[in-house]
């Protein structure tokens, strides 16, 4: 049976602000705008396929040059091995996660609950770093490619050549407009740069194909490079070892994850949502079989059919392996079509980076208070994203390599946190389940050693996550003690009809609010001898004592109560309180009483404030001040105040 509970209507709300929005507030925070927490609006999983699809797939505009500078002529084989390990490795670990972390909210949320407390929260905005890397490189290594796609085009050159820094500065911008525009655009928008662009890559790769078909000396020549490098053993080991370097080539997994509550379902919306699972599944699937058959046959294809000199940095065909193909290939006519078709999808690369980190910010960091609440809102988060997007462009001159070993431990990163997740539950879940957990930690452990491997490769890549968490840490600490007095409390359940008629019967000036530590009746007795005879207080008591929650770490409570009568008085005992003097501040504003009594401890300062963040303990008398006067000044409202006391025991 469901407990009574007390009308979210009649809760005070801290977003009832005291002077009205100006048109830049109102256009930020736009009237009507939808609440985070209701759902968003969803789309068949061949749609969000695409707006996946701009990320993952984009990569083939850099990914077989990648490989060809890790490993040269084993450049196929060794992305055949990544190939692999995607089918194998991160393809059912994400469809795991899909399943059980159904809201988009990925790997991380899966974490967070099997490591509850501050401890948890922790470990989450560390992910929530390395995810910000991941999804900020994203559109700024994309962006910067684009540029260079651009600028190293034939007809654009003599214009564009010099500019390539104001050509990615100006697509970012171009990028978080879309976004200020509307969500929908994005997925529509996706579709119809995505599917050109497998269109168009695939003719350069069959193209390719043809030409190799029709020069088998090139064929011939490969194989006796590779018998020249050892036995297939030997040839096997070292794929094995170099294939970390292609790590990039896996990049779309955790965007798709991410982007899951815009998939959808079956009608009604179950939970969890089968259907959504499902298709969710399939879209993964159908991403990794047409990226893996892109990038064997984009390596094998540009491992021959290009010049190595061509390849290097500085070199004509640079981060640019296909484009050059397809102008050689094809002509400059379809080599021009072909960049303006790759420009825009790795332009809009960002857009699916972009979703993830709208998706991903909201449900975690104002939900721990570790964010401004006005942080839930799309268009506000856009701009700080595009701000930072800028600013990262400019520290590394928009440089596709110089940004890659940070992409790379970011998206490696967030795939062993998924690794881990997964054998971790499947562990927890026991018999039944052993070769299946047996397999994970082996994934797990394939996933470790290529994040250590390209630690090792590209140390900058840890450095550069690293100052993106210390930034989310630092944020997230101020913002936490910033919102520290804030009321906290989502909602009050009754442990009874009794105690809600009881609750209802008190509002409205009818009682004297006493919190007390105790529920001893004759400690408060004695209280009740004191606050009449010393404090002159007429009416009923109404004794509130107040249980905090296990998990303090937590920003807001969900409150249970139980009321009983005491003679004249009333005892009102809380639970599920995540700091004392907030819910004695919250509980204030709905009984509304004549008068509130707090106790002052009077211990030092300092140590009152670190508890009082940390634990939810502190000096309570104060603190309830404090935060009731910083209440009434952001509202509207014009009641009479109750009479406040701070006793000083």
């Amino acid at each position: 049976m469901a407990l009574p509970t007390l009308d979210p209507a009649r809760l005070p709300s801290p977003r009832k602000l005291l002077r009205p929005l100006g048109p830049v507030g109102r256009f930020l925070v736009p009237a009507g705008t939808r609440d985070p927490s209701t759902p968003h609006q969803t789309y068949p999983w061949y749609h969000v396929l695409w707006l996946t699809g701009v990320d993952y797939f984009s990569t083939l505009g850099y990914q077989p040059g990648i490989a060809f500078l890790a490993a040269g002529a084993l450049s196929p084989l060794a992305t055949l091995v990544l190939v692999l390990v995607t089918l194998g490795g991160a393809l059912p670990i994400y469809s795991n996660v899909a399943s059980r972390s159904y809201v988009g909210q990925g790997s991380i949320a899966m974490l967070e609950r099997l490591l509850p407390g501050w401890l948890g929260k922790l470990f989450v905005l560390l992910l929530l770093g390395f995810a910000t890397t991941d999804f900020v490189i994203t559109m700024t290594l994309s962006a910067a490619d684009a540029a260079q796609h651009a600028v190293e085009n034939p007809f654009l050159k003599a214009s564009l050549g010099s500019h390539h820094m104001l050509v990615t500065c100006l697509m970012l911008t171009a990028l978080a407009a879309v976004f200020l525009r509307g969500f929908h655009e994005a997925v529509r928008f996706a579709a119809v740069i995505c599917i050109p662009y497998l269109v168009v890559n695939a003719i350069v790769i069959v193209r390719g194909c043809l030409e190799l078909a029709s020069h088998p000396v090139l064929l011939d020549g490969w194989k006796v490079a590779l018998s020249a490098s050892g036995s297939p053993g030997a040839l096997a080991l070292s794929a094995l070892l170099v294939f970390p370097r292609l790590a990039l080539g896996m990049s779309g997994f955790e965007t798709g994850v991410a982007l899951m509550p815009l998939v959808r379902g079956l009608p009604g919306n179950p939970v969890p949502p089968r259907g959504r699972i499902r298709n969710t599944r399939l879209l993964l699937l159908t991403a990794a079989l047409v990226m893996s058959v892109f990038l064997s046959s984009s390596s094998l294809v540009t491992t021959l059919l290009v010049p190595p000199a061509a390849m290097v940095p500085g070199g004509d065909a640079s981060g640019r392996a296909l484009s050059w193909l397809s102008h050689e290939l094809l002509g400059g006519a379809f080599g021009t079509v072909y960049d303006v078709s790759t420009v825009a999808i790795l332009w809009f690369a960002g857009a699916s980076a972009m979703a993830g980190l709208l998706n991903l910010i909201p449900r975690y960091l104002p939900r721990f208070g570790m964010a401004p609440r006005w942080l839930e809102h799309r268009r506000p988060l856009v701009l700080i994203l595009l701000g930072i997007d800028l600013l990262v462009t400019w520290v590394f001159r928009a440089g596709v390599e110089a940004q890659g070993g940070a992409y790379a431990t970011g998206v490696l990163a967030l795939m062993l946190s998924a690794a881990v997740a997964v054998a971790i539950s499947l562990t927890k879940e026991g018999r039944g389940r052993r070769l299946a957990t047996a397999y994970f930690w082996l994934v797990t452990a394939v996933f470790a050693y290529t994040l250590v491997d390209n630690v090792i490769e590209r140390p900058d890549g840890v450095i550069i996550s690293s100052v993106f968490i210390l930034a989310v840490l630092v944020v997230s600490a101020a913002s936490r003690i910033s919102r520290a007095t804030e009321l906290r409390v989502e909602t009050l359940a009754f442990a009874d009809e009794e105690s809600r008629l009881l609750w209802d019967s008190m509002r409205g000036k009818r009682v004297n609010l006493v919190p007390v530590r105790t529920t001893d009746p004759a400690r408060r007795a004695a209280k009740s001898r004191v606050l009449r005879r010393h404090y002159r207080a007429e009416g009923p008591l109404a004794f509130l004592h107040v249980e905090l929650a296990d998990d303090r770490s937590e920003f807001t409570g969900a409150l249970r109560a139980s009321v009983r009568r005491n003679g004249e008085d009333f005892l009102v005992e809380i639970e599920g309180a995540v700091a004392l003097a907030n819910a004695l501040a919250w509980i204030s504003e709905q009984l509304d009483p004549i008068s509130l009594y707090l106790d002052l401890s009077l211990v030092n300062p300092l140590t009152q404030a670190l508890k009082f963040l940390f634990l939810g303990e502190g000096e309570t008398g104060m603190l309830v001040y404090q935060i009731l006067v910083r209440y009434w000044h952001t509202t509207s409202e014009d009641d009479v105040r109750p009479n406040i006391f701070l006793v000083s025991r």
